[in-house]
């Protein structure tokens, strides 16, 4: 089967990887611009550009897909077929149209539920207890296409969106390909989403991380692990952000009457209350522009802690 492949993030590479593994005809491979990441601001490749050089793949790195010159580009190949793994376009309806057997994208939800950019992270804050993968044939709306298979997940308790998106990224590679295997035999019939069950699941913004101690502590258990590796969950500290990259709920009752987000700290234990009386234990956090510390050396370092309020 011959094939263009469209992916920029991590998330996609182990799907390029298992299609060149399984020999699959791999004409393009179509990736974000290189640029600014991590520490530095360095412009660098995308680990899908990466993977691409590795095997050698022809590249095509445009910076939008809805224009004449992409149109003008893709339509010099004759492929069977499409594949999109994050990619992080929005699919014109002539590259939908461009190949016989479609474009196969693979999302990280069971469809319809988690629509939209941020899936894996939105299920964890919500407190779903199973997620997954699924492939679908791209149609013009937002994650609407017929699906055509699906493989579930549980979330596991200590499940951060960089370990579930790891974990689904091996999942939906292996689902990928036996799709294209499937779909070339002809042995798939695509299902209709149920388009009333849609939920969504928009696009994380910085401002998502800002703890609101109000909530309940459970669901600020969620959040901290939906949010990392990004925005991550903070709160203020003395004016500075703070950063809460691991925390769970307390066993034993918080205080009563106390102001949501009054810390507590004691014997290298640091927690503070939530909206609903409960206490959120904070294991580690980051001050800014400090390294990330353990509770305990955030005591040792801040010390009165006890009483003061997080948030301002």
């Amino acid at each position: 089967m011959n094939l263009i492949f469209c992916g920029t993030p991590q998330f996609a590479v182990p799907s390029l990887e298992k299609l060149v593994a399984e020999n699959f005809s791999i004409q393009l491979v179509m990736t974000n611009p290189d640029e600014p990441r991590g520490r530095g601001h360095k412009v660098q490749p995308s680990p899908v550009k990466e993977t691409a050089l590795k095997h050698a793949l022809p590249l095509y790195q445009p910076a939008k897909v809805k224009t004449g010159e992409a149109r003008e580009y893709l339509s010099h190949y004759r492929v069977d077929v499409i594949v999109i793994v994050a990619y992080g376009h929005i699919v014109p309806q002539w590259m939908i149209d461009l190949p016989p057997l479609g474009c196969i994208n693979l999302h990280a939800s069971i469809l319809p539920k988690y629509r939209g950019a941020a899936p894996i992270a939105w299920a964890i804050i919500r407190g779903e207890k199973e997620t997954g993968v699924t492939t679908m044939k791209i149609d013009a709306g937002m994650d609407t296409g017929d699906v055509l298979l699906e493989r579930r997940e549980p979330i596991r308790a200590d499940d951060t969106t960089e370990t579930l998106s790891e974990r689904l990224s091996i999942i939906g590679a292996d689902l990928m390909v036996e799709t294209l295997h499937r779909l070339e035999q002809g042995e798939i019939t695509p299902r209709p989403q149920d388009h009333h069950q849609a939920t969504f699941a928009p696009r994380l913004q910085k401002d998502d991380g800002l703890i609101d101690w109000s909530l309940p502590a459970l669901d600020l258990e969620r959040r901290v692990r939906g949010l990392i590796p990004w925005p991550g969950a903070y709160t203020l500290f003395r004016g500075k952000r703070l950063h809460v990259w691991r925390a769970e709920v307390a066993q034993a009752p918080g205080a009563a009457a106390v102001a949501p987000g009054t810390i507590s700290a004691e014997v290298g234990r640091l927690s503070a209350a939530c909206g609903d009386g409960k206490q959120l234990v904070l294991h580690d956090v980051q001050l800014e522009g400090r390294k990330r510390l353990s509770a305990r050396d955030f005591i040792n370092g801040a010390r009165a802690l006890t009483g003061e309020i997080l948030g301002f």
